[in-house]
Parts: structure tokens; sequence; C-alpha cells
């Protein structure tokens, strides 16, 4: 990303909040397709039962929603009389809580029209065992195939998934209303540079991956969210392969409009763009599951940095057993994110939202490091930030509305 970006007054809206140059096509994937499951029960799943964290008993002190114009945000240093698991997590709202002042910027704005939107009428009442609005889920985004597309495969799997348990955490405290349910967010179907043997600028990847990540969410009663970027394929095509493990009962699904070339062309090199037909075609092959499964309604998430990454949004057809979340997947300072979600996710509302946070992308670069000059403790910082190393705080996120029910770090 280059500095001209922050500086265009307009164009940063497609520039500013698209991927990193380190995000496209998956480079260092493996060479080619892995055979699809020969049949469903390749690596037959243990019984799983859902176990998402609960907000900790001690209160924690609220975001002020109007703050103003002459205060700081100062790290808190706590309570000494909070229990141990639950002291961090304290002291970081406290200290998030205060309004913190950033280029005469104070937070989300959003006019009568745009709030008038939500919660959007004539939603489908969840049904038993859905996720959502119960559940907000706190993801780790990227494949253990490559250390350049996300925390799940930068860092290693003793270390992410302690991690990510650290940052569900953190959230349950910040938003003491609602059960967190950590996720790991796979690419399954990683955009490719070149055409490759399919002709189809995609790699899928084999069972042997995807069965690993899914043993990790097994054990912990945590989801799964498999992602396609169908390149110069289709929902459909990419859907196929995946159906033996959308058919258990913790596997979700996500589609990437950026990496969708409908249009011909690069994946990486322009944003792609997928329609309601798309949308619609996933949302009737996770219904069909789930009836025929007898499983929870599937979530459905699908990303949006721009408006037409997404087409016809009007037409997405609601289904009960499939819960669509739009995620406002861009990166970039705070005032920059929040005026895209205003833009692209607030206006044009489906079911639920979605805000991804880009642990690199979003700090600043003193602070992209795991050594850095924290003002807040090592777990903390790692896993949610401080407040001013440029990573928005999960009481910075909640400022927005409506607020995020998918949360997802790459």
């Amino acid at each position: 990303m280059t500095p001209i970006r922050f500086l265009m007054p307009l164009a940063w809206l497609a520039a500013a909040c698209g991927h990193p140059p380190d995000r496209a096509a998956g480079q260092d994937s493996a060479p080619r397709d892995s055979p699809p499951p020969s049949r469903p029960e390749s690596l037959p799943p243990k019984y799983w039962e859902p176990r998402p964290i609960q907000p900790p008993k001690v209160k924690v002190p609220r975001p002020v929603p109007e703050p103003p114009p002459d205060t700081a945000g100062v790290p808190d240093s706590g309570s000494a009389a909070a229990p141990a698991d639950t002291a961090d997590s304290a002291r970081h709202a406290s200290a998030a809580a205060r309004p913190v002042r950033r280029g005469g910027h104070y937070g989300f704005r959003l006019t009568p029209a745009d709030s008038a939107r939500w919660p959007v009428p004539g939603l489908p009442e969840p049904l038993p065992g859905s996720l959502i609005p119960a559940n907000r889920i706190v993801a780790y985004y990227g494949t253990p195939r490559s250390t350049r597309m996300g925390i799940l495969g930068r860092i290693p799997p003793d270390s992410m998934l302690p991690r990510l348990e650290r940052t569900a955490r953190l959230w349950a405290a910040a938003d003491s209303s609602r059960a967190v349910m950590p996720a790991l967010h796979l690419i399954a179907t990683v955009a490719q540079e070149k055409p490759g043997g399919s002709g189809k600028y995609r790699l899928r990847l084999g069972t042997a991956v995807i069965d690993s990540v899914a043993r990790w969410v097994e054990d912990r009663g945590w989801i799964l969210i498999l992602d396609i970027q169908i390149g110069h394929s289709t929902v459909a095509a990419e859907l196929e392969p995946l159906l033996p493990y959308l058919r258990r009962p913790y596997v979700h699904l996500a589609l990437d409009p950026e990496f969708a070339m409908k249009n011909g062309g690069v994946p990486g090199r322009r944003i792609g763009t997928l329609d309601a037909t798309d949308v619609n075609t996933a949302v009737g092959v996770l219904s069909k599951l789930v009836e025929e499964e007898k499983i929870p309604p599937k979530v459905l998430v699908v990303h949006r940095f721009t408006r037409r990454m997404l087409t016809n949004v009007e037409r997405i057809e609601l289904d009960p057993r499939v819960q669509v979340v739009i995620d406002m997947d861009g990166f970039g300072i705070q005032k920059h994110k929040e005026d895209a979600y205003r833009l692209w996710i607030v206006p044009y509302p489906v079911q639920y939202t979605g805000f991804k946070l880009f642990y690199k992308n979003d700090r600043k670069p003193v602070f992209r490091g795991e050594t850095a000059p924290w003002t807040c403790p090592d777990s903390v910082a790692l896993a949610v930030g401080c407040g001013d190393d440029g990573l928005m705080t999960p009481e910075q996120v909640l400022g927005l509305y409506p607020r995020p029910d998918y949360i997802q770090y790459q």
C-alpha cells in the first residue's frame, strides 16, 4: 500500500479498503488441485457440541458514544480485585472505552435515513440452533498453506489457537450481552495468478488440510467457515467438492467476490464481482443441506468493500435456514474503515453485518511486529490491539451501527 492511497480525498474508497498486495492469488499455495473427498465419510466427524465463550461476570465499562472533543484515551491500570482470567479484559475495555481523538474524527456517523434501515424489517425469526444473534462470531482468517494470507497460517497452530481464544474472550468482555463463538475462516478455494490445469485461475485445497483444520474446531466446540475464491469458475462448481464438509453441523460458508472474475481478467489485478444470483445459489445449497441433515442453520459470509463487488443486493433471497452476513472487508485507518462500512454495508441491508480487521495492514508501521511498544499487556495487544496502534479495538468496532455480528481478523 502506497502513501498516495491515503492522500486522495475520494479514491481511497476502493484503494485503501482493498486487500493488501500480499493477499492476492495465494502465491505460496500447492501447485495443483488436490482431489475432492471420494465419499462424505472420508474423515468421520466426531460428535460436536458448540461451546461459545460466555461474557465474564465482572462488569466491563461501556464505550462512550459521544466523546467530548478535548479528551484522549489513556490506558487504565484496572482493578486489583478482578479475577485473574478477566483482569486484562477489564483493563483493556476500560482504556478503550475512553474517547480517542484521531485527526478530528470522533467515531461513526450515521444519517437518519441509514439508521432507519436497521434492524432490517421482515427478517425471518432465527430457528433453534442459529448462531446469530445469540452469538457474535470472531474468526481467524487464512490457510495453513500460506504465511502471507492471514493469521491462521502466519503462526503455528499451538500459538494461533490459544490467541484466538484470548481474542474471543476480550470480545466477550467488551459486550456482555452476547456470547462469542470462535471460528477458523479457511480459504478452501484460493484464487491464482495463472490459469492452472483447469484454466479456472483457482486452486482447491485438499482434504488433508481441511480435515486438519476441522479437527481443531471439533475438539474445541468452535466452528469452521470455508471460503471460496472462484476465479473463473462458478459458485455452484466450487461448492460441489465442499458438500461433504458442509453437511457437518459446525461447517459454514463464505464467498469472496474480490476474486470472482466473471468478466474475465487475472485475480488480484482488479476487483471481481458476484451477483445476488450467485449468493442465492449458495443459499439454496445450504438450506437444502440443513433440511436433509437436520442440522442447525448455516452462516453465509459475503465479503464486500466496494459497491460493484456485490450487485443487485436487494434480490438476495433470505431463508431462515441460512444466516447471511455482509462483511466489510477492507484495511486502513479507523476513519476509512468506518466510512467504508457506512458507504458499502449500511445503505444496503441484507440480514447481518460483519467487519474485518487486519493485524498488520491496519496497524501503524511501528506496531506491526510481534514485539512493539504496546501500551497494554502483550496478550491483549496481540489479540485485539491497544487503542493507539491503529488496529480498531472491540469497543471501537462496537461503536458502529448496526453492531457487526461477525468479526474477522486477518
